[in-house]
């Protein structure tokens, strides 16, 4: 999942974007409401951590030029302000949900998946396709009851590919939604990743899971007998 981080603060941004990292999300980070809102423009993100009070443009205008621009992903608004009037207004600006300063990350934490949830097919907090499961809260996955170790880059494009299930995603799709812009991507990098990812979810099963589309990219499906099951 790739967030994007609005914050002027720079050792709060730091932070965010460090703990974000360490859950296995890639993320971008802005310092000012412009720079914030052309990122959000460029990128189809997964979801957006915005401050309210930004330098050259107000965290609330971002949040309403955005929804104006029809981007609807998921906001989560950041400030000091706690008034009820405040929190009205961020939510009828268009954002999503509301997180006032100073707080847990646990607690941000929790609000992100609370999210991101509802934007996925999903609702009980776990991903499973026939006999693979994965929890992204508990950085969890196994198949046929056994675990499975993956590295968070690993993590991170399982995640993915189970969010879309049965569709057809392109290396360009991965490449936007698991790395950000810092990442240089090698021509290869993401082909070296499936490999890894399907010696680890797939090599030791009799039933395949990853296929990959010639010419297109790859695609996470169940079984045959778990599509044919009633």
């Amino acid at each position: 999942m790739r967030i994007l981080v609005i914050e002027d603060n720079h050792r709060l941004n730091d932070t965010l974007t460090a703990s974000l990292a360490h859950e296995g999300y890639s993320v971008d980070s802005a310092y000012d409401g412009q720079e914030g809102q052309d990122f959000a423009e460029l990128t189809a993100y997964d979801l957006i951590i915005l401050d309210i009070l930004l330098p050259k443009k107000d965290g609330l205008e971002v949040c309403r030029d955005l929804r104006r621009r029809r981007i609807h992903t998921p906001i989560l608004l950041l400030t000091a302000r706690d008034s009820v009037d405040d929190r009205v207004q961020g939510l009828d600006y268009g954002a999503d949900d509301y997180l006032v300063k100073p707080f847990a990350m646990r607690e941000l934490l929790a609000r992100l998946r609370a999210l991101l949830r509802r934007q996925q097919p999903y609702k009980q907090g776990r991903l499973e396709l026939g006999t693979l499961v994965m929890d992204p809260i508990t950085h969890t996955v196994e198949r046929d009851g056994q675990p499975i170790e993956l590295t968070p880059k690993e993590f991170a494009l399982l995640e993915y590919l189970m969010y879309h299930a049965n569709q057809v995603v392109t290396r360009e799709m991965i490449e936007q939604h698991i790395w950000n812009y810092d990442f240089e991507c090698e021509s290869n990098v993401i082909d070296v990743y499936v490999r890894r990812l399907r010696r680890k979810i797939d090599a030791p099963f009799a039933l395949k899971l990853l296929t990959t589309v010639r010419g297109i990219g790859y695609r996470l499906q169940p079984p045959p007998e778990q599509e044919r099951a009633p």
